[in-house]
């Protein structure tokens, strides 16, 4: 029960957050959380006993903020397939969240990858993310992550297009492809890059990805001009929260994924202040989903690295939080 000083209390408070808000918002709270935003999370599969706990640390800690769904990724050259495959339906069965396999068209012929689909289909994996993928990296540097040097497998899939017709023809999996705000480093231009989107949505996918980015204005550019081209599919953004803005930096070389001046002054001196750089990092992701709420997102993908504490901070400020105990 109430007491009568524990409402007069309470009523001064409320009257002096309203006139803080008043104040310094001009009549409206400083941040409205938004309400129904849906998440989605990247996982990699691990390598090691110590990397598999740390993965399961994350997954306990961002399970309760029921997903939409998570993903797991598939290493180049379709290295981790047996890891992924067995991360993919591990968090599935002991969670019951709904996962997506990345499944890649590096290293395989049709025949093996329409096995693999099978066998995710048959353990209840119902989606997954088709990707042309990139060949291992090789010692002159060719090959990786937004290296040069791909060549379609013999009697494989040559690309993400003829990967999803494929899977489509295997079962009727839900799809996922990529999509890159800032054009894919290899494609010949902008409007070729989103031609290939098109062929992507007409041979079966029903919902694009992007790659991470940080200038916001780009994705929403990108959005619109993919919805006046006609393509009527989901576009979500993928969130990449910085742990390593030196490591982003060169992720976003490989990717064609600019860096803003602005980020550089953020992170400038932050590299032995891990807690500082934690801070930062959330208000910059923040403020980046926000402004694409703002804009009629409502779906977000985030490119976790395996770790939880950031993601969590991140959406608990978005309004997305584990339900309230009973």
């Amino acid at each position: 029960m109430t007491t009568a000083n524990e409402t007069a209390v309470n009523e001064i408070a409320v009257n002096e957050t309203a006139a803080t808000d008043r104040a310094l918002g001009g009549g409206e709270p400083l941040v409205t959380v938004p309400r129904d935003l849906r998440v989605s999370f990247e996982f990699f599969p691990p390598k090691t006993e110590k990397m598999e706990q740390t993965l399961w640390q994350a997954i306990r800690r961002l399970a309760p903020l029921s997903p939409a769904f998570v993903s797991v990724t598939y290493g180049a050259g379709g290295s981790t397939r047996e890891r992924t495959h067995a991360t993919v339906t591990a968090i599935q069965q002991q969670t019951g969240i709904p996962a997506a396999a990345h499944l890649t068209c590096v290293a395989a012929t049709k025949e093996e990858i329409d096995t693999i689909a099978r066998a995710y289909w048959d353990a209840g994996i119902r989606h997954i993310v088709a990707l042309r993928g990139d060949p291992p990296q090789a010692a002159d540097g060719s090959g990786g992550l937004g290296g040069s040097g791909y060549q379609p497998h013999p009697g494989g899939y040559a690309y993400a297009t003829d990967l999803v017709a494929g899977l489509k023809r295997v079962a009727d999996f839900e799809i996922s492809v990529a999509c890159f705000p800032e054009t894919h480093p290899e494609a010949a231009s902008a409007a070729a890059d989103i031609d290939n989107l098109r062929r992507k949505v007409d041979a079966g996918a029903t919902r694009a990805i992007s790659q991470f980015f940080f200038d916001t204005d780009r994705f929403l550019r990108f959005r619109d001009t993919v919805a006046a081209a006609g393509i009527a599919i989901p576009i979500v953004p993928g969130i990449l929260p910085i742990t390593n803005f030196a490591r982003a930096v060169e992720l976003g070389a490989k990717c064609n994924c600019a860096v803003p001046a602005w980020m550089d002054e953020l992170f400038g001196g932050l590299d032995a202040e891990p807690e500082t750089r934690q801070l930062v990092a959330a208000t910059v992701a923040v403020q980046q989903c926000l402004r694409l709420e703002r804009e009629g997102v409502r779906d977000f993908h985030f490119y976790t690295l395996n770790r939880a504490d950031l993601t969590v901070a991140i959406c608990h400020m978005l309004g997305v939080r584990a339900p309230k105990a009973a």
